[in-house]
């Protein structure tokens, strides 16, 4: 393996980001605009950027990259019409991005006249590599570059007259430069620029390619942190990428290790394997007590807009909005979670979220709960009789979940795919519900004798046989039970009964469940439905049993 070589460790004495929590939101910047829109294959036109630029803005940013405006003249435009056409809140600051050249600075300059708050952000690359084979310059060369930049931004802000600027400076690929000539070349820059405390320099460390674990790129930021000057006057800014798929992890590591900003994008959308998931971040803050100050309560129609704008698609498992996210599938997952939302039932709105495999309540970023549990053959007792309880009110008993659970998944294994609800209440209701074989009620009447007493009367159909049955007893359902013996079922006694209202108003129905123990103590679950309370019970009577094997 001589062709690969671990990362280098840095020289930080005393790392103190390990014992550090994120107790508050850095400044959030959203790049979409310009990293996530050089990133797509048909890059977005003015009219698309406009809406996503306004997406933003509702979303909650205050700084955002908008562009590259000496790129292309669709960049310049939308850059325009930003300004004039006062789409820019006065709380919103907007970012154009600028290489380190002169005649680019000129016209990016031109591009902001009349904004009122704007960061003119500006880099040059500064990793051995780029040095050696795009450059081919010494440090020194590079810093140079660096200055020049910033005096022809200082020579050329005349340009934007009225307009405040702020600058950014990035030592492009950050991550694999020196981390003693990261802090040199941003010194040289903020002694050419002069920042103060009310207009502070921004210093952004961009992760440009991950090369190492995130616990050395804090490393690298709290070194920073710790040997730039006028640290009061510098905001420090990270912009992740995610190469080895540890981008948002390096952030938040970054965070600890003293960074005051985030850049990223929606969805990680970026150039090769993106940049940082700025919701995923926000969100993990947010599952932590911390106020990010970004509003994500209607994620789906975010996850629809970007969708539109960007014709990038949002990968199921993506963490918060993917479709899947949300989602059990597996039978001891699904047993969990409906417990524990079963007990959430009777606390308060605000006690704390502990939610078993669900680490945010999905209602706070319009989720909804129905996602939760979906049925394929993988599922268990319990995933079932949840589809029954948050789609159509039926509650089972415990004692059934096992039973229902069966005839589910044996539906969905012989089916080769997840089952829906409209199909799960289906099963429920053929196999409980319509049963008429082999004993169907053709006329039924009960008569109260006083007290408890109460005589039935009725005409069943018996394997296709014509019954007449009645008995007295200790109510309807009694009553009813005692006369089926006259008509040759099998022997059997209840052994459980549980009703509940389903609906309300005129429309109200009872639901009611019967255990029946035969005498070879074999228990059969029966459900009955009906308007009637009594009927509802005997119908579910009458399921049992025709749900006992013909065998008996």
């Amino acid at each position: 393996m001589a062709k690969y070589k671990p990362f280098a460790k840095i020289a930080l004495e005393n790392r103190e980001w390990p014992e550090k929590t994120i107790t508050k939101a850095p400044i959030w910047c959203s790049v979409d605009l310009r990293d996530g829109n050089q990133a797509l294959a048909v890059p977005m036109n003015v009219e698309q950027k406009l809406a996503f630029f306004d997406m933003l803005v509702k979303i909650g940013f205050k700084e955002i990259e908008v562009g590259f405006p000496s790129a292309s003249q669709t960049e310049y435009t939308f850059v325009r019409r930003l300004i004039e056409e006062n789409r820019i809140p006065k709380d919103v600051t907007i970012q154009v991005l600028c290489q380190a050249r002169e005649h680019l600075i000129i016209q990016t300059m031109e591009s902001i006249k009349g904004a009122k708050n704007v960061i003119f952000h500006v880099y040059n690359s500064t990793s051995p590599n780029q040095r050696k084979y795009t450059f081919n310059m010494t440090k020194d060369e590079i810093i140079s570059i660096a200055v020049n930049g910033i005096e022809f931004i200082k020579k050329h802000a005349v340009l934007a007259k009225g307009t405040t600027i702020q600058l950014e400076y990035s030592p492009e690929s950050f991550s694999n430069t020196e981390i003693e000539y990261s802090v040199e070349i941003c010194e040289a820059v903020q002694k050419a620029w002069q920042p103060s405390e009310k207009n502070k320099i921004i210093f952004n460390l961009p992760s440009t390619v991950e090369y190492a674990t995130p616990n050395v790129y804090a490393d690298q930021i709290e070194y920073f942190c710790k040997h730039i000057s006028n640290r009061e006057n510098v905001i420090v800014s990270t912009h992740c990428h995610n190469d080895r798929g540890t981008g948002v992890a390096a952030c938040e590591l970054a965070l600890l290790a003293g960074a005051d900003r985030v850049e990223g994008c929606l969805f990680g959308n970026g150039e090769r394997t993106g940049n940082l998931d700025i919701i995923t971040t926000a969100l993990n803050m947010y599952t932590h007590g911390v106020d990010t100050g970004l509003d994500f309560s209607n994620l789906p129609e975010i996850t629809r807009k970007y969708t539109e704008f960007t014709d990038m698609e949002v990968p199921p498992r993506q963490p918060y909005a993917g479709s899947l996210v949300f989602t059990a599938f597996s039978g001891s997952h699904q047993d969990a979670i409906r417990k524990a939302m079963t007990a959430r039932r009777s606390m308060k709105d605000d006690d704390p979220w502990d939610v078993t495999y669900i680490p945010i309540d999905p209602l706070d970023i319009g989720r909804e709960y129905e996602e939760i549990i979906r049925i394929n053959s993988q599922s268990g007792k319990g995933g079932a009789a949840w589809v029954l309880e948050q789609n159509y009110g039926i509650f089972l008993p415990k004692a059934m979940h096992h039973v229902l659970g069966e005839v589910v998944t044996s539906a969905a294994d012989k089916l080769q795919r997840e089952l829906s609800a409209e199909e799960i209440y289906k099963l429920f209701n053929e196999t409980w519900l319509e049963t008429t074989t082999p004993l169907k009620i053709i006329d039924f009447a009960q008569t109260y004798l006083g007290g408890d007493q109460v005589q039935c009367r009725a005409s069943v159909s018996f394997h296709g046989e014509i019954i007449s049955i009645g008995a007295s007893g200790n109510g309807p359902l009694d009553a009813f039970v005692s006369a089926l013996q006259k008509a040759n079922v099998p022997h059997f006694s209840i052994s459980a009964f549980y009703e509940h209202a389903i609906g309300s108003g005129t429309r109200t129905e009872a639901l009611a469940c019967v255990e029946i123990t035969l005498e070879d103590e074999r228990k059969i679950w029966g459900c009955g439905k009906s308007t009637n309370i009594s009927l509802a019970g005997i119908n579910a009577v009458v399921s049992a049993i025709n749900r006992i094997p013909s065998s008996v």
